[in-house]
């Protein structure tokens, strides 16, 4: 892995379910981009995701606090 792609692949969110049934789904980097994962959180979970070299977005179903190292969004609100 290269110094810059260590750097994008770094980054970490903090998602919190603020309702049952939050969906987080991965998506994969290269020429297609396809599911790669998924997890669904109840209200009050909390779940630490990472950005890797399979990871390229992540995609949040639900309503949800994320909290990265940029701010806090909210989601589904």
């Amino acid at each position: 892995m290269q110094e810059n792609e260590q750097i994008i692949t770094g980054d970490y969110l903090v998602v919190k379910a603020l309702e049952n049934g939050v969906t987080i789904i991965g998506l994969t980097r290269g020429k297609d981009t396809r599911f790669h994962h998924s997890e669904k959180l109840d209200k009050g979970e909390v779940m630490v995701v990472q950005f890797t070299e399979h990871t390229s977005a992540m995609k949040i179903r639900g309503k949800a606090i994320l909290y990265t190292k940029h701010g806090q969004v909210e989601a589904g609100s």
